[in-house]
Parts: C-alpha cells; sequence; structure tokens
C-alpha cells in the first residue's frame, strides 16, 4: 500500500473522509478527490452538495478535485471515464469509503477490475459505533446537508455530528447509525486532514423528491 498513489471517491462526507484518512495513515499518497456530479456540474450527485463548495473543501484538504458529470443512466461509464484519465496520469489505486453493504464493493471491484486500477476500502467491515466515534474523536467537524423524508425530516439539517446526534439517532431504532442506507448525508468542513476549515452559511432548506436538502454556499459563518 505505500506510497501508492491513489483517488479517493469522494462524497464531501464523513465516510469519505475517513477513508481518506485512514488511506493516508496507510501511506497512500491521495493526490485526487473523484466526485460524481450531476447533469448540469453546478451540485454533486449523491449529496447535492454545490459544486462551489466542494471545491472549497479540496482547496482547504490541498488534494485537486476532478468532477465527472453524469446522470445515473451514464453513471458507470461516465465513472470509468474519470478513473482512465487519472490512470494516464499514473494513479494507481482508488479509495472507497463503504462499510459493509455487499452490493457496493462488488460494484466497485467491478469497475475498478475493468479499467483495471486497485480498490482499498479502508473503512470495511468496521463496526457502526467504532466509526462514527473515530470520527468524532479524531476531531472532524460535519453537519447533516441531506435526509431521505421517510425517515428523517427537515429537522434534522444542519444538526452536527457530535454525542448528542448519536444518541438522538440510536433512539429512532429504525435509521442506520451511519445513515449507511442513505438516511442521511453529511457535509465535513473541518478536521485532522484539513489544513483550515472551510467556511460556509447555511440557506434555505428544500425538499426535492421525498428528500430534504440544505443548501450552503462558501464563505462567512462556520
Amino acid at each position: 500500500m505505500k506510497n501508492k498513489k491513489a483517488f479517493c471517491s469522494w462524497s464531501g462526507g464523513k465516510e469519505s473522509a475517513m477513508a481518506l484518512y485512514e488511506a493516508q495513515k496507510q501511506s497512500i499518497n491521495v493526490e485526487y478527490l473523484l466526485n460524481m456530479a450531476q447533469e448540469d456540474g453546478n451540485h454533486s450527485r449523491t449529496h447535492g452538495l454545490s459544486s462551489e463548495l466542494l471545491r472549497a473543501q479540496s482547496k482547504a484538504l490541498n488534494i485537486p478535485l476532478l468532477q465527472q458529470r453524469a446522470s445515473w443512466e451514464t453513471y458507470e461509464n461516465e465513472f470509468k471515464k474519470a478513473v482512465s484519465a487519472l490512470k494516464n496520469k499514473g494513479i494507481t489505486t482508488g479509495v472507497f469509503g463503504d462499510i459493509d453493504m455487499a452490493e457496493h464493493r462488488e460494484w466497485v471491484e467491478r469497475v475498478c477490475s475493468n479499467i483495471p486500477v486497485e480498490p482499498v476500502l479502508p473503512l470495511w467491515l468496521k463496526g457502526r459505533a467504532e466509526l462514527i466515534n473515530a470520527f468524532i474523536d479524531a476531531g472532524f467537524k460535519a453537519i447533516v446537508v441531506a435526509t431521505d423524508a421517510r425517515f428523517l425530516g427537515e429537522e434534522w439539517l444542519g444538526r452536527s455530528i457530535d454525542n448528542a446526534f448519536i444518541d438522538d439517532i440510536k433512539s429512532l431504532k429504525t435509521v442506520d447509525l451511519c445513515g449507511e442506507k442513505g438516511e442521511y448525508h453529511t457535509f465535513v468542513y473541518d478536521g485532522p486532514i484539513f489544513e483550515n476549515p472551510v467556511r460556509f452559511t447555511p440557506l434555505e432548506k428544500v425538499l426535492t423528491d421525498s428528500y430534504w436538502f440544505l443548501q450552503l454556499v462558501p464563505g462567512k459563518i462556520k
């Protein structure tokens, strides 16, 4: 693993940040963040984060961001195009923040084998409580930016990932502690891998296709 040149599959949320953190501790040289964007290129495909905010995050991490536009129908092909372009720059390894969903791992391994690059999943089969507590204990700072409205209402948007959040999520019984099934998504703005915090301002809460999103713009408050 040591000194391998890698990209990190980047959502902007806590699992991708923890995967990057763990990869760097293994001396994997992560040279790019790869984020899949919506067709218009203005927001990330999974977390709904603005591209402007992701660029601010990339700058604070001092790791270049590569965004690739895709629909869900073209996602796999566009992902392969982006990774192939990175491979031409000497990248041989991909870092992914998946925890234990077999279908996600199967997708990662199949797609990476097609290119080929070596997939690394530093969080694989670690316990939910172990992971989220390690995230907090390491000094990462994050807030909830999206929720599946079937599980969590708009009142959860903007909440910090801290011990009180863990207690409240646990009390619901029906929500995965790490939101692994998409119950919630986060934005990480500070921590041990950041050279400086990402400043941002929360704006409106928006309901789109049964998902609540908290709109954020770079600058000002946090």
